[in-house]
């Protein structure tokens, strides 16, 4: 199960209505979002662990913490707000206020509600590795590895392509019509993203190019 596909479970839809219930937006927005913001913190993670002495201490973490529990009890990721903040502060470090605002311009969200929806959704991803990393026994050394291929297919993904193949799929009208293909599509502009671009917007491309060079 990649993450996309986790989203649209049990799971995903618990973390989203305990979401919309805080919040107040729609759950349908609130999915979109996080199908979206997931491959940003796994990307950045991704870059981060090609430093040995990073990955080793994001391995350390994510074994002492996210053993993968929490997508068997989403509900837990209210009470883990905070540790959300904390965990994306040091992923994303000077950039996360930047990140939010990108992704409140793009979503209609206020700033302050995408911080605090990253803040419950960053736990729930960072689970979704720790349970990753444990069936399949990696190590701090093969980390980088883990999260480049849920990103892009390889190692680590399901069959059929990885979470960005799938986001990307989606966004250019791929076999997810009438799902989270068209959430997302919503979202980010559809087809008229390039337009959106020209006009100063920020898209998923710009997004994640910042965290995949």
């Amino acid at each position: 199960m990649n993450f996309l596909e986790l989203l649209s479970s049990g799971a995903g839809q618990t973390a989203a209505q305990k979401m919309q219930n805080k919040f107040g937006i729609n759950s349908s927005q609130i999915m979109a979002l996080m199908a979206v913001a997931a491959p940003l913190i796994i990307a950045q993670l991704q870059k981060k662990s090609q430093d040995p002495v990073e990955a080793e201490r994001i391995a350390n973490a994510i074994d002492k913490d996210h053993d993968g529990s929490v997508l068997d009890d989403p509900d837990q990721i209210e009470n883990r707000q905070d540790e959300g903040n904390s965990i994306l502060s040091h992923i994303f470090g000077g950039q996360k206020t930047q990140v939010e605002s990108q992704l409140s311009e793009r979503s209609g969200i206020a700033p302050s509600q995408v911080g605090g929806i990253l803040a419950m959704l960053a736990p729930l991803v960072m689970g979704y590795i720790g349970r990753q990393k444990n069936n399949k026994g990696v190590g701090s050394d093969g980390l980088g590895g883990l999260l480049g291929g849920l990103l892009s297919g390889g190692q680590g993904a399901s069959q059929g392509g990885g979470m960005l193949n799938d986001l990307l799929g989606g966004l250019q009208g791929g076999s997810q019509q009438g799902g989270l293909g068209d959430i997302l599509g919503g979202l980010l502009g559809g087809g008229n993203q390039n337009q959106s671009q020209q006009q100063g917007s920020f898209g998923i491309d710009d997004l994640l190019g910042k965290f995949l060079k």
